[in-house]
């Protein structure tokens, strides 16, 4: 934080960022206003605010692999969706598919339920994850991730349908896991969209062509998780965070790596870019 005290006459207008993280024009001293005194006036100014503000140029990405029907996926939302509020205007967000394989799924209905007991205590839930959906003869849950894919060629950009296909299965136990149809009538509803295109969407093979390389992609990461959380910056910074779902340690690497990009382009407006050679 910083004390400005401005001149007594107008000379230019700036736009600050206050300690509420509003924008506000203040102009040189043209009319007497509540605060000052013996003919000055001082505010805080929030130093590192008012240089992102000036500062356009800075990305940073952050990619959530995950698949539909991941458990420790579902527990992630509550992280996910806190990250894209506190970060909205400083951070793009995006979500891929990560197919769970044979290495991910359970071997039998009574696995499956240990692992709901325990990521629900885990995360200190009031209900437990239902196993109806339980299908053994699966190798992968196709159906729900191929229309959660179709519904953004539809416009549907955001978490809704996903969400609604995992919450249909994991907590009302809904056969959406194997049957595309039932998948589609669900997701349908949710994004607000005619079932019959979204339907028509998910089976194509451009979709199922996607879920596959972004699952390619994610394999490519060396980790073995869902989620995972990939962060990358325009100046090469990158940190994955595999299986962790917390807020705490996901939203502090976030404000780090803020701080060096920041740091990056502030460098750059003075330097400009580095020598050739």
């Amino acid at each position: 934080m910083f004390i400005v005290a401005p001149r007594r006459k107008c000379s230019e207008t700036r736009k600050v960022r206050d300690g509420e993280g509003a924008i506000a024009s203040t102009r040189g001293a043209c009319a007497p206003q509540r605060g000052w005194r013996r003919g000055r006036r001082s505010y805080k100014v929030s130093l590192r605010g008012v240089i992102f503000c000036e500062i356009q140029s800075v990305h940073i990405f952050i990619t959530n692999y995950l698949d539909v029907m991941s458990s420790w996926c579902f527990w992630s939302q509550p992280t996910w969706a806190e990250l894209k509020r506190r970060y909205a205007d400083r951070v793009e967000f995006d979500w891929k598919i990560a197919l769970m394989d044979g290495e991910g799924l359970p071997k039998s209905r009574a696995q499956e339920e240990w692992y709901y007991r325990r990521s629900g205590l885990m995360n200190r839930s009031p209900f437990m994850l239902r196993s109806d959906s339980y299908e053994p003869v699966l190798r992968e849950y196709l159906a729900p991730n191929l229309v959660a894919e179709a519904a953004r060629d539809l416009g549907i950009k955001d978490d809704s349908v996903r969400l609604a296909l995992s919450n249909s299965i994991l907590r009302e136990g809904s056969k959406a896991i194997r049957d595309v149809d039932v998948a589609a009538e669900i997701g349908a509803r949710a994004g607000g969209i005619e079932k019959a295109k979204l339907l028509e969407r998910a089976q194509s093979p451009e979709i199922e062509k996607r879920i596959r390389q972004s699952t390619v992609d994610w394999q490519a990461l060396k980790v073995t998780q869902r989620p995972t959380f990939l962060i990358d910056t325009e100046i090469g910074d990158r940190a994955i965070f595999s299986g962790v779902i917390r807020l705490e340690p996901i939203a502090a690497t976030l404000d780090s790596m803020i701080d060096d990009a920041v740091a990056y382009a502030a460098h750059a407006a003075h330097f400009g870019a580095p020598p050739a050679q």
